[in-house]
């Protein structure tokens, strides 16, 4: 028998695999029998594989649609509540030597502002973060040795966690960098990061190394291994994701969830979070120029089926997308959601001059975090800042299986009301703090064990006596 962990790239992520489904996805889009059989199988939410879930995807009878939507509704609800997680992109430097063709960071893109963070400027930005009331940072850079090094990022995560500002600290930075050696995700692992992100953006290998024409990304392998380099060095949780709009989205999707199928299998632990960006307009990049494109509808049935095939799984979705598609998606899937986003380096602390702009893509949702709070609570949603699993031991192996028994409610529900009593507390505007009030004294007594619940109580009057140093 071979061992899974020795596979290559192109074994678990097979190309004729790939199309063959696709091929089985079509024939049977209008299966009804088979169509039950897998939405049956669905609901023992155990999973479905790539076959299975591409089914569902290209199925076209519009009952059923409605039955898969309605499925995943529920499966979100019995996996993650009505808890959504909140972070902010901190970006530290945008040069980079690569040549991605959807990228404005391409190193070709001569006009677009270069810059690099200093660890004081990295301070000022954080402190801009604390201040609306983050606790959750994904940090970005280009790919590039000389201006972004392993030692750079390692000491940038130092600053972070250094900076107590009023009532706010970073309890968790996590990590979306190029792909890089196992002694680096070690490194990574030493400096107590989150969730290590890495985008495949398209699993087609002959239109990756097209897309991504020069520059070390152009190795297709390295870059999609790099998932198992980092959980061999030792990082229990990744996060997965693809950039919609540059291939077939039916052939990504399929890659998506063999990528899953062979890190569960390889590993025992499938990806943390599942990321579902679209291709937006940047700096020197019209989205139009590529003709794979997707609409909102099938965005959402992409995010629907993702949350069958792999329940287990957090769903992210960011400021790229309005705030009508997102209140969609939120239903059906997404658990993660970005707010009070910039995608410039230094844009947290003071907005860029037209002529020294250096976002990474144009955000949609525009609005501040917290009248993304509010929204959420008014939607029947509880923000959550929480970030106690991490600093818990709670990862990998140990956080699946929490998750997949349903004990997970009992440390997330909690920890979710906690943090948004911090945040009401240190940052809300009046109004949000008065919906989010209600909302708490509505929710705990729903919190699943009695015993928890009392717990719950204390903390929440110690968090108004100032206390912020709880872990549930």
């Amino acid at each position: 028998m071979y061992n899974v962990k020795s596979l290559k790239a192109e074994e678990f992520i097979s190309h004729e695999e790939i199309l063959a489904t696709l091929s089985y996805a079509k024939e049977n889009k209008n299966n009804i029998k088979l169509i039950n059989q897998i939405l049956e199988k669905a609901k023992l939410r155990q999973g479905l594989s790539h076959r299975e879930a591409s089914v569902l995807l290209a199925c076209s009878d519009e009952e059923k649609n409605q039955e898969i939507f309605k499925l995943a509704e529920q499966i979100k609800k019995d996996f993650y509540g009505n808890r959504i997680v909140l972070f902010a992109p901190l970006y530290l430097s945008n040069y980079c030597v690569n040549g991605c063709v959807y990228c404005p960071y391409h190193y070709e893109n001569k006009h677009i502002a270069r810059k690099k963070l200093t660890q004081e400027e990295i301070r000022r930005e954080v402190i801009a973060l604390q201040d609306m009331g983050h606790k959750r940072l994904v940090i970005e850079t280009g790919e590039d040795p000389l201006n972004s090094p392993i030692e750079y990022v390692l000491e940038s995560i130092k600053t972070i966690y250094s900076i107590k500002h009023k009532n706010g600290a970073i309890r968790r930075v996590n990590v979306n960098i190029a792909a890089t050696t196992v002694d680096n995700y070690r490194k990574l692992r030493e400096a107590e990061i989150g969730t290590y992100i890495l985008f495949q953006e398209t699993y087609n290998k002959t239109s990756y190394e097209k897309l991504h024409p020069t520059g070390p990304k152009h190795h297709y392998a390295y870059h999609t291994e790099a998932m198992d380099r980092a959980m061999e060095g030792g990082l229990d949780d990744v996060g997965l994701g693809v950039l919609f709009g540059l291939e077939g989205y039916d052939y990504e999707f399929a890659g998506l969830l063999m990528h899953a199928e062979h890190l569960e299998a390889a590993f025992g632990v499938g990806p943390h979070t599942i990321s579902v960006p679209r291709i937006r307009r940047a700096d020197d990049i019209d989205p139009d120029a590529f003709d794979n494109g997707i609409d909102d509808e099938i965005f959402a049935k992409i995010v629907a089926c993702i949350r069958i095939a792999v329940p287990y799984t957090g769903m992210i979705v960011s400021t790229r997308e309005s705030q009508v598609c997102r209140e969609k998606v939120l239903k059906l899937g997404v658990s993660q959601i970005s707010g009070g986003s910039k995608t410039s380096v230094g844009g947290y602390v003071e907005e860029e001059p037209e002529d020294a702009r250096s976002e990474q893509f144009d955000i949609s949702d525009t609005r501040t975090l917290d009248q993304i709070v509010s929204w959420l609570m008014e939607s029947g949603y509880i923000p959550s800042f929480c970030t106690a699993c991490y600093r818990e031991g709670r990862t990998g192996d140990r956080f699946m299986s929490l998750l997949k028994s349903g004990q997970i409610q009992n440390c997330c529900d909690p920890n979710a009301l906690m943090t948004l009593k911090e945040y009401l507390l240190d940052y809300a505007s009046e109004e949000t703090k008065a919906i989010g009030e209600k909302l708490i004294e509505r929710e705990v007594p729903n919190v699943p064990k009695e015993k928890v619940r009392e717990i719950v109580y204390k903390n929440l009057k110690e968090i108004e006596e100032g206390n912020r140093d709880f872990r549930f």
